[in-house]
């Protein structure tokens, strides 16, 4: 009772100057890697995302905040920042030099990095979440081992919150960040235009009469060189 409200207020400052630190460091890691400032951007916003929920799932749940918790918030800022640093190499890689006439905008880009790095995201999560669901469940809630309960809460839903920001948060956040830039923007521009002149050529094909002398076959493989024309 004499030295709580002191070692909460020391637990508060330093979980505040660890995760501010490490916010630092993020932003530095990621621009340095992907020489983009806005992927920092957007990993930092997936972050505080993963913060809020699980501070606030801590809160409802009624807690205590103890040093285990903090060591479990900032643990699960480095997942979820692993699993986008992963989505964000795929997106660089399939976006490198999109703007010298790449067949498809930044966001559909985007979109099919996180399809194919989607697998591999829930297994590596499902694998993280069982061993800390056993410590949660079975360790603090059917062997009574209170102490693993702050440690376990955090990371079981951080974990989960991280797995669903790095897909559908911090990806998206990417290319509204992205698409604002003038090359994109033009780049996205000349994409759907490219598609709107490539699907009013079929559809004047289509609607083009049949010469006398075609045959059924011959129409077809007109129609087929129609859609193969840039």
């Amino acid at each position: 009772q004499e030295v709580g409200a002191s070692w909460g207020e020391q637990v508060a400052n330093r979980a505040l100057t660890g995760l501010a630190v490490f916010l630092v460091l993020v932003v530095l890691f990621i621009w340095a890697y992907f020489r983009e400032w806005k992927m920092s951007v957007a990993a930092i916003v997936a972050l505080i995302h993963d913060i809020v929920i699980t501070i606030g799932v801590y809160a409802l749940s009624g807690f205590e905040v103890t040093p285990a918790t903090v060591t479990g918030l900032l643990t699960i800022l480095g997942f979820s920042l692993y699993d986008t640093v992963v989505v964000f190499d795929k997106v660089k890689e399939n976006t490198r030099g999109i703007t010298a006439g790449g067949l498809r905008t930044y966001g559909e880009a985007t979109n099919l990095a996180v399809n194919q790095t989607l697998m591999r995201s829930i297994n590596t999560g499902l694998v993280a979440l069982l061993p800390v669901g056993g410590l949660l469940f079975i360790g603090a809630g059917l062997l009574g081992a209170g102490t693993l309960k702050d440690l376990g809460l955090v990371l079981f839903v951080g974990m989960g919150i991280g797995i669903i920001s790095s897909i559908m948060f911090a990806a998206p956040v990417l290319t509204v960040l992205k698409d604002n830039e003038p090359k994109i923007k033009a780049h996205n521009a000349r994409v759907l235009a490219r598609r709107a002149a490539g699907g009013a050529d079929v559809a004047r094909g289509a609607r083009a009469p049949r010469p006398d002398n075609m045959t059924p076959s011959d129409e077809v493989g007109a129609a087929r060189s129609t859609r193969a024309r840039p």
